[in-house]
């Protein structure tokens, strides 16, 4: 079994595209993709959330996620603004408090959000209140955040390689062959 910050590497290295850019940025992504993980290994839930600029990578990861393809067991991925139809119109703090709720009633297991955008959409008074959040931030550097450059003219193309390596990540820990650290 190999650890994740060795096998990270490895598995940049080993992109046939140009994924050399992130091989500096994998001792901050890889504790934030270890919590991930462990929410996922334990049983719970994934929400998808992005702000609009990037909905399309949120239907993206849904349409990729549990392709059957990848003969792994299915996960359970969901777009939260496709659960929640009126997520835009949430407005304050009560029917933010009262989403939380449904949230809570309706994965009992717990779940973890995976936002994807910037810092200032409405959608982080929901994300920034959970502690476990799964954060990929455009623009801003925030703590357990990872932080991507909106203004990079190959910012969808780091998105996609990102998902793929996530992706990869998911199916090794689910198979045992990383080791995920408590």
């Amino acid at each position: 079994m190999q650890n994740l910050l060795s096998w990270t590497l490895e598995a940049i290295r080993g992109e046939n595209s140009d994924f050399s850019w992130m091989e500096e940025y994998r001792f901050d992504w890889t504790p934030l993709v270890n919590n991930f993980l462990e929410h996922i290994l334990s049983g719970q839930s994934v929400l998808v959330l992005t702000d609009a600029p990037r909905q399309w990578f949120g239907d993206y990861i849904q349409s990729k996620i549990n392709d059957l393809s990848k003969n792994r067991p299915f996960l359970p991925f969901y777009q939260l603004a496709k659960l929640f139809s009126s997520l835009d119109e949430i407005q304050n703090n009560q029917e933010w408090q009262l989403l939380e709720d449904m949230l809570d009633i309706s994965f009992p297991n717990g779940y973890i959000i995976w936002y994807i955008g910037k810092d200032n959409s409405p959608y982080t008074k929901l994300v920034f209140k959970k502690d476990n959040s799964f954060l990929w931030i455009v623009d801003s550097q925030i703590q357990n955040g990872f932080h991507l450059n909106g203004s990079d003219p190959l910012f969808d193309i780091k998105l996609l390689q990102l998902f793929r390596l996530l992706d990869k990540t998911i199916s090794e820990a689910l198979y045992g062959n990383i080791e995920i650290e408590s």
